[in-house]
């Protein structure tokens, strides 16, 4: 393998890399991936041109959640490993030139953590103000509307306290409360017992979702039964979150608490906004200077995939930014692969990943690219018997949850399971068509997804404007995006045609040296292809 290229500030024009343990690969043939998995297959991610990787957590954990029901932040789930595994799986990716950014979950924590079985044992212990605990109105129903991100009431009753205690996500997942200070210094310590080991940085879980409205006051009418990347079948959407998430105290928790504690370790916080209202906003706000270093929303992890989309999206937040700095993502754990969701009959799949691999590393931001994305995997149709995600299986058949976009990743095509694992079963089933999108199958095939991933990562490390510079929307075709990204006086244009008609974008405009093109230049412009793309300087 060649040697890594020098790493870039990851929270300032950086690729971060995700791997969802589970399904990243299995190095002990139990079905589950593991940290030795993931420690065997960095190199994959270095040879990329990645300059950090995010890892999905591997605490202990009930696994009600996969991992996001943490009942213990400083142990390792023994699926997963062990500690020394950690400490060894640090010290490999350090050695590629890796930074490595751990998943920080505490919004919420399992039922079984031994916080929230001591507070609920009683309404005077020491703890009993750490969680979100209210009393039933006088006809025994919860305190208020507010609903779970995974359907019906966010209120669980508890019959031990005898009231009940707030879950934005599932039952099993109770809300810390962060209006009470010890809770607060406790959260924290567990993140400094991570800082203190070594990591480079936290990747935020509902970041938005930490403190609640004391007074638990209704939340309004959305207006939208369709809120963003949430299936209509779910009722969370006809909600406006005005006092369950999202609550003023949350961006002074960050800058007052958070980020001391991240700055003294140099590491660096990457927050997950979701904010179906004012997302843009919002995420602009998160990233103002001395609170996250950056931040993503869901803008385009749903979305559509329009020229007009993506010129609304990206005016509004550049309107609102200042010198705040996002991180933007197309696909992730949570949400449907990409390479389906703007997919379309007909439409050349490789073409669309390449050109989606071009336009991602344009915007003005640090970038995180989901494992397998690199490989132009699409959803995965799971069987209903073969579900794992609660999601999912509670609004099944309309919305299938997140298994399709969870499953293992491929590295071996003539391997049954892809060579994650040599068990009999995999913990999800690989799809026929994943095997043969294997990175075996790329690796050596020049116009691959996975090496046009490699070349554009290792050529946009070399252009200054794409990497840090200011970008401005440029008059164009309905049906392209065009974008100027500068630099110290150094200038890029890259042009997008999104759609499946050929486009051509007039201008004095030349190809940069060695950039990927799916164009031809003529002296009048740029001629595109359905789904081209081109790099471009401007000569007059």
């Amino acid at each position: 393998m060649p040697s890594p290229l020098p790493p870039l500030d990851w929270t300032r024009g950086g690729v971060v890399y995700q791997i969802y343990p589970r399904s990243f690969m299995d190095s002990n043939n139990d079905g589950v991936g593991d940290l030795k998995g993931i420690i065997r297959r960095l190199p994959h991610a270095a040879s990329l041109g990645a300059d950090a990787v995010w890892i999905s957590p591997f605490f202990r954990s009930p696994m009600r959640d996969f991992g996001y029901d943490v009942s213990d932040y400083r142990a390792v789930d023994p699926q997963f490993g062990d500690l020394a595994d950690f400490d060894a799986l640090l010290a490999a990716a350090h050695s590629l030139g890796l930074k490595v950014v751990i998943d920080m979950v505490i919004s919420h924590c399992s039922d079984r953590h031994p916080w929230f079985a001591e507070s609920r044992a009683s309404r005077d212990n020491p703890k009993a103000d750490w969680f979100v605990w209210a009393d039933a109105n006088p006809d025994g129903t919860p305190p208020n509307n507010w609903l779970s991100v995974f359907g019906g009431p966010a209120w669980e009753w508890d019959s031990i306290r005898r009231q009940y205690y707030l879950h934005n996500f599932l039952a099993a997942q109770p809300d810390f409360n962060f209006h009470n200070p010890q809770a607060r210094a406790a959260l924290l310590d567990e993140c400094a017992f991570w800082l203190e080991r070594g990591v480079d940085g936290f990747r935020l879980d509902t970041v938005n979702f930490y403190y609640h409205d004391r007074q638990l006051r209704n939340n309004p009418p959305s207006g939208r039964a369709d809120a963003a990347n949430l299936p209509s079948v779910n009722p969370y959407g006809m909600q406006r979150h005005l006092f369950s998430k999202t609550r003023p105290e949350n961006p002074d928790f960050l800058s007052r608490e958070l980020r001391p504690l991240a700055d003294r370790f140099g590491a660096g916080l990457l927050g997950e906004i979701g904010a179906e209202h004012d997302s843009l906003e919002t995420l602009a706000e998160y990233t103002r200077p001395g609170r996250l270093q950056l931040a993503y929303g869901f803008d385009f992890l749903g979305g559509e995939f329009r020229a007009d989309y993506f010129r609304e999206r990206i005016a509004e937040f550049e309107s609102r930014a200042g010198e705040s700095w996002p991180c933007w993502a197309f696909s992730n754990h949570d949400v449907e692969r990409h390479a389906s969701r703007w997919g379309a009959a007909g439409r050349d799949s490789s073409a669309l990943a390449k050109l989606c691999c071009c336009l991602l590393l344009s915007l003005r931001g640090s970038v995180c690219v989901y494992q397998g994305e690199e490989l132009g995997l699409g959803e995965a149709d799971i069987a209903f018997e073969d579900l794992q995600d609660p999601y999912g299986i509670r609004f099944w058949p309309k919305f299938k949850g997140r298994d399709g976009c969870r499953t293992p990743m491929p590295w071996e095509s003539g391997s049954r399971l892809g060579g994650f694992t040599a068990a009999g079963r995999a913990w999800l089933p690989t799809p026929a068509e994943h095997l043969r999108a294997a990175v075996d199958s790329q690796d050596g095939a020049a116009d691959s997804v996975l090496n046009h991933y490699r070349r554009v990562l290792k050529w946009r490390r070399g252009v200054a404007p794409l990497v840090l510079g200011t970008l401005e929307l440029l008059d164009a075709p309905q049906d392209v995006l065009a974008l100027a990204r500068e630099w110290e006086g150094e200038r890029v244009a890259a042009v997008f045609n999104m759609s499946d008609r050929p486009a051509r974008f007039a201008g004095k405009l030349s190809p940069l040296p060695e950039a990927p093109q799916r164009a031809e230049f003529s002296g009048g412009g740029v001629e595109l292809p359905p789904l081209g793309f081109a790099f471009c300087g401007e000569t007059g």
